[in-house]
């Protein structure tokens, strides 16, 4: 029930903001999100896999596609992922959604609200993992666990080529 209204009251909110911008201004705020989006990717893809010392690029687990940015309001902006893990049982699909969302949080420079989703069909249990990985409680329970902050900082930092 809470979805549906969350899902009624953005569809609502982001009517009222694109009926109220003329044409052009309708054409320059989605080409303002489709360079958003490609900024969120420019942030994620350089990700280390958890296991290789491939980035999430190089084993296509995230892409340009899986990018979406919508607007929440005229500031703050709605950033949706949706990657696929290698494999339909990858043991590592959580540590990668907490890596991805640790490095958003910390390196997005606009306001935002981040959704973190498994690409649906691509993992046994995706539902769980996208539960885990959008829930805040978790996510800080995680960071505080030193061993998995450690994985996760390697795992997002900046590499030098």
């Amino acid at each position: 029930m809470n979805t549906t209204v969350a899902l009624a009251a953005f569809a609502i909110g982001r009517f009222v903001l694109l009926s109220s911008l003329s044409a052009g201004e309708h054409v320059l705020r989605v080409q303002d999100m489709d360079q958003k989006a490609l900024q969120v990717y420019d942030v994620i893809k350089d990700i280390r896999d958890p296991e290789r010392p491939n980035s999430l690029e190089d084993l296509n687990v995230v892409s340009e596609e899986c990018v979406r940015v919508d607007t929440l309001s005229m500031d703050e902006f709605l950033v949706i992922i949706r990657f696929t893990p290698t494999i339909p049982h990858c043991s590592l699909a959580t540590l990668i959604g907490l890596c991805l969302r640790v490095k958003l949080e910390r390196s997005l420079p606009f306001k935002h609200k981040l959704e973190i989703y498994i690409a649906e069909g691509t993992h046994a249990t995706e539902k769980e993992i996208n539960k885990q990985i959008n829930d805040k409680e978790r996510i800080a329970a995680a960071m505080e666990n030193p061993s998995l902050r450690e994985i996760v900082e390697s795992c997002i930092k900046e590499r030098d080529d």
